[in-house]
C-alpha cells in the first residue's frame, strides 16, 4: 500500500488542516515544499487509519477527522517543520494538527518547537567542527613542544659552535 510505505518511510509527518483552501493555495503548498524533498498528499482518513496499523503513525490516529492533508518528510524532519510552518504564517486557513518525528508523537506546539531548530546539514557541521576542535589543538601543543625542542637544540648546538 502506497501511504503505509509513505509513513514508514518518513522521517517527519505533519497533519494539517486544510479547510477552505483554493485550488491555487494547494498548488502553491506543494510547489513551496518539492524543492526540500517533502511530499503533500489528501488520502480519505479511513484509508489513513487502516495506512497508518503497524507503523509510527499508529499512536495519533486520532487527527484523522475532517478535511486531513498529510506532509511527508524524508530527509530532514527540521526542514519538514519549517516549510509547513512557513505557509501557515503566509495563509491563515492552514493548520496544523499534529505529526510525528522520527518516531515520536508531536503536538502543533511541538512542531513549532523542532522549526526553531537548526538543519540536519548544520547540526551536523557543529558535531564536525566540535570533534575537529580538539584534534587541531592537540596538533597546535604538539607541533608548538616539538618547534620548542627544534629552538633549544638549535640554541645548545650554537652554544656548542661557539665554545668551541
Amino acid at each position: 500500500m502506497e501511504l503505509q510505505g509513505k509513513f514508514a518511510r518518513a522521517k517527519g509527518v505533519i497533519f494539517t488542516d486544510y479547510n477552505g483552501l483554493t485550488v491555487h493555495e494547494m498548488s502553491e503548498l506543494r510547489e513551496m515544499l518539492r524543492p526540500a524533498s517533502i511530499d503533500y498528499k489528501i488520502f480519505k482518513n479511513t484509508l489513513a487509519k487502516r495506512a497508518c496499523v503497524g507503523t509510527p503513525i499508529d499512536g495519533i490516529k486520532d487527527v484523522f477527522t475532517g478535511q486531513t492533508g498529510i506532509a511527508f518528510g524524508y530527509d530532514d524532519p527540521v526542514l519538514l517543520a519549517k516549510k509547513i510552518l512557513e505557509f501557515t504564517k503566509r495563509n491563515d486557513k492552514f493548520k496544523v494538527r499534529g505529526g510525528i518525528v522520527e518516531g515520536g508523537v508531536c503536538s502543533p506546539e511541538d512542531i513549532a518547537a523542532v522549526s526553531k531548530l537548526p538543519s540536519r546539514q548544520t547540526l551536523l557541521a557543529i558535531f564536525i567542527g566540535a570533534m575537529q576542535s580538539p584534534l587541531n589543538k592537540l596538533a597546535g601543543a604538539l607541533n608548538a613542544t616539538l618547534s620548542q625542542f627544534v629552538y633549544a637544540m638549535e640554541a645548545l648546538k650554537s652554544k656548542k659552535s661557539v665554545s668551541d
